[in-house]
Parts: C-alpha cells; structure tokens; sequence
C-alpha cells in the first residue's frame, strides 16, 4: 500500500499540471493512468509512416503559452526540455472558390488585410483587439479564476465602482452576444467574418451560441500576440517535461494503474484509491480526479451512500457536446496549396464556406447528421517544426469538430448510415474520402503526394480515452447554461465535491476545456 499526501486520477494536462504544483509545495503526490502512456488527449505517435510524428489529438499551445499555469511552471518545464516552435502566420481561411484571409502576428499587416477586404473592417478590427486589451485583467480573472472567491467578489465590486452599475450589467450583456451577430455588425467583408467564425467550434460552441462573440475576440487577441504554437518535436516533449518535473519533486507516476473505485474513510471522507487488481494507495490530504462526471460518480463513487439531490440530478441532466474526428497524412512533399504559396506557412488554416457554412455544418451535426460540407482544421506543424518529417517531406494534422456521436444520416445524402447509428471503419473512411475530395480541390497533386492516412471517428477517440464520451473533446457541452459557474452542475462550487477531500478538476470542470491547464493550476494552487 503506497501512501501520499494526494492521489490524482488521471493524467491530462490538468492533472499534470495539478501534480506539478503541489509536488512544489512539497506534497507527495501519485498520478495514476489507466492507459500506457500519461497524456489524456496529449498524444504523440508516428501514426502513418516511420519519421512521421503526429500529435493523434491535440496539439496547438496557445492557451498553455499564454496561462498562469506556463507562467508557474514554465522556466521548469523548459529546463527538462520542453521548446515551442512559432510561425509567423498563425492561421487562415480558404474559401470553396479559392478566396481565402492570412492572418500574421503583426498589427499593421492585419489591418491592411481587413482593410483590403472591406474599407473600414481593418480600423474595426484594431478598435475590438484595443477594447478587449484594455479589459484583460477583468476578462481573463472572470475566465481563468475561481468564480466563487472572495477575489472574483472583489473584482467585480471594483468593476462596479469604476465602470457603475448600469455600465458593468452592460458589459455582461454584450459578452453575451453570439459571433453570429458580432461578425455581422463588425465586418462588411465576407472572408473577415469567415476567418473567424470557425474558432468558435474550438470553444465547444457554434456561431449562433451565447458568449461565442467574446471568445472569438479572446481567441483574436491571443493568437495575434502568441500565435498559434506546437510544441517542438510533438506533445510528447511537453508530457516528458511534466514527468520529470513531477518525479524531480517527489512524485510518483503510474501508467496502466487503472483506479476502479475511491475508498471511503472515517466521516465519509475520501482516503485513497483502489486498483482493478485489487491494490490500495492511501492520501492524507485528498484526492483529485480528472475525468468526466459519469466516470467520477457513475464509476469511482458507485459503491459509495447516494450523492445529495442536486449532485444527482446534475449528474441526471449532464451532456455532452459534439464528436470529433481526427485525420493525418504524411506526405511526401509539402502541400502546394493553389492560389498563393503562403497559405504553406499558415499554422491552423479552416476550410469552409463561410459564416454561413460553419453554421449549416455545427446545426447539421448537433442534429446527428454527417456534415455536406464540414468546416476542416488543417494543421501544417512540419511547416514551422521540421522535426515532425523527413527531410523533404510533410505532415497534415486535420480535426473535424463538427461530427455527430450518434448518426443518423448523411446531409449530403451519399453515405449509408448504419442502422444502429454506431460508427463503423467504413463509414470513417468513407466521411474520411470526402474530406479528401475537399483537400484535393485546393491543394496540386494532392492524392500523388499521400504517402499513408489514418483517420480516427469519434468511438476511435472515446475508446483511446473514455472520458471523451462519443468523441466530445470538451469534457461535455460548452454551452452557457452548463458553463462558467455552473460547471458542471449548478450545484458546484469551484472544484469541491459533496465528499470531504474529493476534487473534482479537468475539462468538465471551470474553466473548461484546452491545454491552459486552468482547473489544475486553480486547485493546485489553493490547496495547502
């Protein structure tokens, strides 16, 4: 029986990043991870051909870059070798007929672009990215702190005394507004509303979603000043820093340690974990889970007295977002991407229509229908990070966040659905050759250049990590109501559980989704 100050169940960047705060307070802590190798949705492979490095799931680090927990952590991680590679072009938009935005890391060129797509669209631009700077600090403690604090009190109470009442509920209420209704009013040209509309989908959210103006804003500033960064030779590096960091300060990491049930204490408290083999770790002071609701009360408390009405109805009512899909390609040249060479250089570039496009393909998708013409995130991580290729050659890291977990049809009305709506190796290959068909229609010599393809549906994702239920990413729906103070139940209360020395941190938990590693570094940070 091993014993430690905390136990944490799970190992995505929460929970490392959790690990790795407390071990410098000098706690000794044990993460334990069912699958062969830490990460959660961090993963690195060679996939497709030998030399060939993919990250299978995520893989952009903006948020990591630019979160309090980078700042804590970072000079650390960066000693066990942990480097970012940046490109200068951050990300972009192609359009069916070829028109597409680029959108760099500098200023002046940005607003020359919107400019040139519409008079006046690039002076809007430069207003909203002054006006959200000026907010930050308000901003960001509203989006990264603990909402229920005496801090947060405070620095709402300031914002009332500086801005006045009236003027504070009108800030809340324009923070509300969906990218829909923001893009239209903001910009005149067509490709500025398409460049942004996609990165709504990366917030879990659609264009016509509450609150999904204020983070295509958020996501604007972000990536204008950090841009769009991987890290260099794969997430792998970022996960091999977190080990040692972890196990420099006293920690213990576990893989294959697959925790089948939390053991019950004196006075209801949580006193360790139990083991599918039978082994008993014992914590002091508490343990953290990183998983989804339903694996933390439906599996690691099933056995425990019945949770109180309002964990129980929240468990009741929780749900869970859209699927992803994941597809790679190594190549045997870089893509030669017709109509300008410079979208080569663009970091994340989104395939789709339009405003429009992004919408009719997230309805589509919520309704359980394979997109027509779904929006595409194509990474080109080898064009900034030769190390991810052969010399010569090239990688493509495409995620589709617009794919139903359960189908139901086919929009397009071409692919035979399964009967059962479960997704099947052909049906993925299937959906997998009309993203292709898209690819090939702006890219020379496309299918000449594909060396290999893997392609992961949503039941492919969920079966490499269970807590991405049907393939959702995000840890459950992003939407305002199941968001912000009320994740995940509107009974929770920062990461505090019903049960005495439980946490409960990770993607379904404030402040959501992506690699900030923000519940980890909000619980790590305040537990003694």
């Amino acid at each position: 029986m091993g014993n430690f100050d905390y136990i944490i169940v799970g190992s995505g960047i929460n929970a490392l990043v959790a690990a790795a705060m407390l071990g410098k307070k000098g706690k000794r802590v044990a993460v334990l991870e069912r699958n062969p190798e830490i990460g959660g949705c961090l993963r690195t492979e060679e996939i497709t051909a030998p030399g060939f490095v993919h990250d299978v799931m995520a893989t952009t680090m903006v948020l990591f870059l630019t979160s309090p927990a980078y700042g804590a952590l970072g000079k650390d991680l960066e000693a066990r070798g942990l480097e970012f590679a940046h490109a200068d072009l951050p990300t972009g938009v192609l359009r069916p007929d070829g028109s597409h935005v680029i959108f760099s890391k500098d200023r002046q060129r940005n607003v020359a672009t919107f400019e040139a797509l519409a008079a006046g669209d690039g002076k809007a631009f430069s207003s909203e990215m002054d006006k959200l700077g000026a907010d930050a600090p308000f901003l960001f403690s509203l989006l990264g702190g603990a909402l229920w604090s005496g801090s947060i009190a405070k620095t709402v109470a300031k914002e009332a005394w500086k801005r006045g009442l009236r003027n504070l509920a009108g800030w809340f209420g324009e923070a509300l507004m969906p990218a829909r209704a923001h893009l239209e009013a903001t910009y005149r040209s067509e490709e500025a509303q398409a460049l942004w509309a996609p990165w709504v989908l990366h917030c879990g959210l659609g264009p016509e979603s509450a609150y999904s103006a204020e983070m295509v804003k958020v996501i604007g500033f972000a990536i204008e000043l950090a841009g769009c960064p991987v890290a260099r030779g794969g997430a792998r590096t970022l996960l091999s820093a977190f080990e040692k960091l972890i196990t420099d300060t006293g920690g213990t990491i576990r893989t294959g340690a697959d925790v089948e049930a939390l053991v019950q204490g004196p006075g209801g408290k949580v006193t360790g974990a139990r083991l599918a083999g039978g082994e008993t770790l014992s914590a002091t002071s508490g343990v953290i889970a990183s998983v989804t609701p339903n694996q933390l009360y439906g599996r690691l408390l099933k056995d425990w007295p019945a949770p109180p009405a309002e964990v129980s109805e929240g468990l009741r009512s929780y749900r869970y977002g859209k699927g992803n899909m994941q597809i790679h390609y190594a190549l045997d040249r870089p893509p030669q991407w017709k109509g300008n060479a410079e979208l080569g250089q663009v970091a994340l570039l989104h395939l789709t229509p339009g405003l429009d496009g992004v919408s009719r393909a997230a309805n589509e998708a919520e309704r359980g229908m394979l997109p027509a013409v779904p929006t595409i995130c194509v990474g080109q991580p080898a064009s900034f990070d030769p190390s991810r290729a052969p010399e010569g050659k090239s990688i493509l890291w495409l995620q589709l966040p617009e794919t139903p977990r359960h189908i139901k049809g086919d929009a397009a009305g071409e692919l035979d659905i399964p009967a059962d709506g479960r997704w099947t190796e052909a049906l993925r290959e299937a959906y997998a050759d009309r993203i292709e068909a898209i690819l090939a229609n702006h890219i020379e010599g496309f299918a000449e250049s594909v060396i290999a393809r893997k392609a992961y549906s949503p039941a492919d994702l969920q079966a490499m990590n269970m807590n991405l239920v049907g393939g959702d990413p995000y840890g459950g729906f992003c939407g305002l109501d199941q968001f912000f103070l009320w994740r995940p139940f509107k009974s929770s209360v920062n990461h505090r559980t019903h049960v005495p020395g439980l946490y409960h941190i990770g993607a379904s938990t404030h402040p959501g989704p992506g690699l900030a590693g923000g519940s980890g570094f909000l619980l790590g940070s305040s537990l003694k």
